[in-house]
């Protein structure tokens, strides 16, 4: 069942409590960028993914989506446990002892959703690759999704895979790059200036579009079915989704200081009263 904008922005607002909670609870975690991708993962599950009730591996007959940079775990897993993919209360063991919630998605545990370990950064796109012409092997006209960092884009086996997709013709997938221009050790300019995103990925002839609003649910639709309205003509398509660190949170946006910190007791209750239990917290 399709939900509408402010169904999608409640369950966005529980998400971003769960993501504050998780972390907090164990004081350690990537607060920023999940936050800052909310609405993004919440609107991808919610409204514009064809996804099967249930998990399996194979996912046969249905979009799959491979999250690559993966130290944003606490977004995907709130989203995967309100999706129904696995309890919401397996939210409290983030980061703990023999927890299937570990801080970096894995997948010797079985955590339904989770199709891919990410530990270390640059590897989702090549994996994706790898499951899209699986998709084409299978005469499955469904899509394959990724979701990139853009200080990861600073890896070389990105470029390696992009340069192949589009040599290829895997117009089957949709690679998006989280524009936050921000990274643990300061602003993406700062760190390792690549210039236009932009021009690089049109350079290496993918079909490119860009989603200036990315914490507005609309835009993110908007800009999502345009997207898919793009796949299957030759070329694999990338979305450059703008976005906010620390989206709805107001001491932790338009700054890289939380991008792997945990607020302390004041800092949580300070950000809690900002995002209202809408779902129930677990």
């Amino acid at each position: 069942m399709k939900t509408n904008t402010q169904q999608l922005q409640d369950f966005s607002t529980q998400v971003r409590r769960d993501i504050l909670r998780m972390v907090h609870a164990v004081n350690s975690g990537h607060p920023g960028g999940s936050l800052g991708c909310t609405e993004f993962l919440v609107t991808l599950y919610q409204e514009l993914m064809d996804r099967k009730e249930g998990f399996d591996m194979n996912g046969i007959g249905e979009d799959l989506f491979f999250l690559s940079n993966g130290h944003i775990s606490p977004v995907f897993y709130s989203v995967l446990a309100r999706s129904g993919y696995f309890p919401v209360s397996e939210l409290a063991t983030f980061r703990k002892l023999n927890t299937r919630l570990q801080g970096h998605p894995t997948t010797h545990e079985g955590l339904p959703g989770v199709r891919v370990a990410s530990g270390s950064l640059g590897q989702g796109l090549s994996v994706a690759i790898g499951a899209a012409q699986a998709k084409k092997l299978n005469n499955c006209n469904h899509l394959i999704y990724a979701l990139l960092g853009d200080g990861e884009l600073q890896e070389g086996q990105n470029w390696e895979a992009i340069m192949y997709a589009s040599a290829k013709k895997v117009d089957n997938l949709i690679a998006t790059i989280d524009l936050n221009g921000k990274q643990i050790d300061g602003t993406t300019d700062e760190v390792l200036n690549m210039g236009s995103v932009r021009a690089k990925f049109e350079a290496f002839d993918w079909d490119v579009l860009e989603i200036k609003a990315g914490n507005d649910i609309e835009a993110i639709i908007a800009g999502m079915t345009d997207a898919k309205s793009r796949t299957g003509k030759g070329k694999p398509v990338c979305v450059l989704l703008h976005t906010e660190m620390g989206n709805g949170v107001d001491y932790m946006m338009y700054s890289h200081a939380w991008h792997g910190k945990a607020p302390n007791d004041e800092q949580l209750a300070k950000a809690l009263e900002q995002n209202a239990e809408t779902l129930g917290d677990y």
